[in-house]
């Protein structure tokens, strides 16, 4: 595996060093974990649209996009209020 240089600020290395070594890892080993376990947003994106395919099969539940774009809204809120944002 060939190793390639990222260009980041001191202090977010300094953050993720302390991470990885919380973890008993290494950066390297941390950020390669890491890149393993996130999801690219085309990913996410099919997730999504798996759990709306087996929710609609498993119940019917098929919500408008304006409905999806209130549900979203509320989400939002709820977690401003919880996070005190």
């Amino acid at each position: 595996m060939s190793d390639a240089n990222v260009r980041i600020p001191e202090e977010a290395k300094a953050r993720l060093a302390a991470i990885a070594a919380a973890e008993g890892l290494s950066l390297r080993a941390y950020l390669a974990r890491l890149s393993e376990t996130l999801l690219t947003p085309a990913e996410r994106a099919e997730r999504a649209e798996k759990a709306r395919t087996a929710l609609a099969q498993w119940n019917g539940y098929a919500p408008t996009t304006a409905e999806e774009r209130d549900l979203d809204s509320e989400l939002d809120r709820r977690l401003a209020q919880v996070t005190g944002q």
